[in-house]
């Protein structure tokens, strides 16, 4: 595949700070300077348009890359593109973009839990508190960034040449990443090394042949102990930062399958199992059955700490099944900032009883095809320190009782 881009003539930058520009028609494209990106197909992806753009729109929602592609800002050998039409090898697109901010992508000295390497992919077991790639005000210090340090450092060892990330997503600042956890999600997450492997991986994905399970500690006990949420989510009508479930047009259907895999007085370790993709999936599913996710404060959950544990809340701002709930983002800094001074109360007073204020999910395991040999590959990533160590609290101390064990896919850490 070969990639271009040129800026529109005559442009004159208004990007919003830390934010792209959304354009209305061709003409506001022109005025804040857009670039014009080609590419020609080296394979059939069997992807739509819209959904093949994800890899080139610079972190674009699929809808606003559905709005380009209606205002005729997307052309497919030459015509006007649909969404909905399928790509073929030789397709040429070309794609007018707004500007985005400036990304680094200088290699980072930031640590990394590498579970598997090899000269196709790498899988990571990522940390809390770090982005996947630059996106909005996060320009360095993200996973790719502690990943180009990884390879430099192998390669200064003495392991031979650097590697590298497939050039896949390379001119939006986000090479190899095939798919993506929240900032404060840990657990598995693989990235590829090349371009035919970026694919056969992103096709696993797109047509969900493999397999995402997830450990969420949550508010409360679920009952019953394991079922479906089959609910659309979309942006939230009110709260710019959130997702919600949604019955309208602005909405894609959405399905978690969830069971619990341990009780414990006032929280419940519950597996989930991703059947579609959607931002904040998880976390808004868990808070609209009632039970959100412990440390999950955008969503009604709760910073936890030893007091919590044991005695737990008997109401938490998201425990209302079938309501959908989201703080503002002025309450959440307020709440956000609270957490950070307790954390440091107790690391000054050399406190290490357990205690967690970010969402208490962890991508547990990861499945998939290796994308030369085809062989179906299991990656298990163990929980970081303090999800571990509010688990370890509860097996140890809150009566722990089993839940389900059918269609289960991941071990209940410490048992």
């Amino acid at each position: 595949m070969s990639e271009a881009s040129t800026p529109a003539a005559g442009g004159e930058d208004r990007l919003p700070a830390g934010g792209r520009y959304e354009a209305r028609s061709l003409d506001d494209l022109d005025a804040v300077g857009a670039e014009t990106k080609t590419w020609t197909l080296g394979h059939d992806t069997g992807l739509r348009l819209d959904r093949h753009l994800q890899n080139h729109g610079g972190g674009m929602s699929r809808a606003q890359l559905q709005k380009l592609i209606a205002m005729g800002a997307v052309t497919v050998n030459g015509q006007p593109g649909k969404a909905s039409q399928k790509l073929r090898a030789g397709d040429a697109i070309a794609m007018r973009v707004p500007p985005k901010p400036g990304s680094d992508l200088s290699p980072q000295e930031i640590p990394l839990s590498v579970l598997y390497e090899d000269d196709l992919m790498i899988v990571v077991n990522k940390d809390a508190g770090i982005i996947v790639h630059p996106a909005r005000s996060y320009t360095s210090g993200t996973m790719l960034n502690a990943l180009a340090h990884h390879f430099r450092r192998d390669a200064e060892g003495g392991g031979g040449e650097a590697d590298a990330l497939s050039g896949v997503g390379s001119a939006e600042a986000r090479p190899g990443v095939v798919h993506r956890l929240d900032m404060n999600t840990t657990g598995c997450i693989v990235f590829a090394k090349d371009e035919a492997s970026h694919h056969a991986i992103a096709k696993q994905f797109e047509h969900r042949t493999n397999l995402k399970c997830y450990l969420a500690l949550v508010h409360g006990n679920p009952d019953p102990a394991s079922g479906a949420v089959d609910a659309p989510i979309g942006k939230h009508p009110t709260i710019r930062e959130a997702m919600a479930v949604r019955h309208d047009e602005k909405a894609r259907s959405a399905l978690t399958l969830y069971r619990v895999r341990r009780f414990y007085d006032g929280y419940a370790l519950v597996e989930c199992e991703l059947k579609t993709g959607r931002t904040h999936q998880i976390r808004v599913h868990m808070q609209y059955i009632g039970h959100p996710i412990v440390g999950d404060i955008p969503y009604g959950g709760l910073p936890t700490g030893l007091p919590e544990l044991q005695n737990p809340p008997e109401h938490v701002p998201g425990g209302r099944p079938g309501l959908t709930h989201a703080t503002t983002k002025a309450e959440g800094q307020k709440m956000e900032a609270a957490f950070r001074e307790r954390l440091a109360a107790a690391e000054t007073a050399g406190d290490d009883s357990p205690l967690i204020g970010t969402p208490a999910l962890h991508a547990g395991l990861l499945e998939i095809e290796h994308p030369r040999t085809g062989e179906r590959m299991r990656f298990t990533a163990p929980l970081h320190d303090r999800m571990g160590a509010v688990v370890g609290w509860l097996e140890a101390h809150a009566h722990p009782r089993p839940g389900v064990t059918d269609g289960t896919h991941l071990p209940v850490p410490g048992k």
